[in-house]
């Protein structure tokens, strides 16, 4: 039985040719394989650009799956009128393959209704048996 949460599931699913993290791969060898649930972000910033492609994407389920169950909402919906645009990853604390914790700050883009905004957040993960988490935005 096909993974529900990965893309190739869903033949009619449009997904994007480039990665919406911005990292120049093709989304099918970067985000997507973390998506659909095939291999684990090996670090806090690769968990970081997934989750914000999975925001691009509208993929709640991802992102609540990534999400410690210690801070992990009941439930969580997305704003639909929002449009991310940009990723800028700002700095890196530890996270990397070894480390059980890392901070990530960045800066994410979006267009609404013809505004532009932008969200700066110091994410904090944490790994639990190989598994990287979001924790939750320091301050």
């Amino acid at each position: 039985m096909p993974n529900p949460r990965d893309p190739r599931a869903d033949p009619a699913a449009q997904r994007p040719e480039r990665c919406p993290c911005l990292s120049g791969e093709r989304y099918s060898e970067c985000c997507g394989p973390l998506h659909a649930g095939v291999t684990p972000a090996p670090t806090a910033e690769r968990l970081m650009r997934s989750r914000y492609s999975a925001f691009v994407l509208g993929d709640v389920d991802y992102l609540l799956h990534t999400w410690h169950p210690s801070t992990r909402p009941g439930q969580f919906e997305l704003d639909d009128t929002l449009r991310w645009t940009r990723l800028d990853i700002e700095r890196v604390e530890s996270g990397g393959p070894f480390d059980s914790a890392g901070l990530v700050e960045f800066t994410a883009y979006c267009r609404q209704g013809g505004m532009r905004s932008a969200q700066h957040e110091v994410s904090r993960f944490t790994r639990v048996a190989r598994q990287w988490y979001y924790l939750d935005a320091e301050g």
